[in-house]
Formats: C-alpha cells, sequence, structure tokens
C-alpha cells in the first residue's frame, strides 16, 4: 500500500465520523479530496469508498439520513441520494 492509498483509507475514515456527527459539508470536503489524490496518483477508489459516495453532489452516504437504499429483483441494489443521484450495483 503506497502513501496515496493510505490516505485516502484515512480520508474515507475522517467523512465516516463527520458524517455520522451530522457535519455534512465537512464530510464533502474529505470525499472530494480523496477523489483528487487518487486522480493524481492515478489509484482508484476502494469498493466501500465508491459505494458510500455520491458522484453527484460528493456527499458522504448514510443510510436513512441522506441517502434511500432499496433492493430490486434481479439481484439489484439501488442507492438514491438527496440530490437525486442514483447508484445501483448488483448483490
Amino acid at each position: 500500500m503506497n502513501i496515496a492509498e493510505e490516505r485516502i483509507d484515512r480520508l474515507h475514515d475522517l467523512a465516516r465520523e463527520a458524517a455520522s456527527d451530522r457535519d455534512h459539508e465537512r464530510a464533502r470536503e474529505y470525499v472530494r479530496l480523496a477523489r483528487r489524490v487518487a486522480e493524481r496518483n492515478r489509484c482508484g477508489l476502494p469498493k466501500a469508498f465508491r459505494r458510500f459516495t455520491c458522484d453527484g453532489c460528493d456527499a458522504y452516504l448514510r443510510p436513512g439520513v441522506n441517502a434511500r437504499v432499496r433492493t430490486r429483483a434481479g439481484g439489484r441494489v439501488v442507492v438514491r441520494c438527496d440530490c437525486g443521484a442514483t447508484k445501483r450495483y448488483p448483490y
């Protein structure tokens, strides 16, 4: 694990803590910073990070707080952010 990946993991933890403390703007800044670090160093974001962040508004998604999570027929999970952005992935 290189320095960029360690920093992304740390920013993911900080975003989770900020979102749980209801400080959504700070969590959004951590998400933006982690994406910038990943872009700059050409490394991908971890799957857990991608699934719990919104591509539209960079919010850290918390089911029941600022995101709706539903399961659909055919083995799909649908996550909808408060901004209206939708993510779908298999389970």
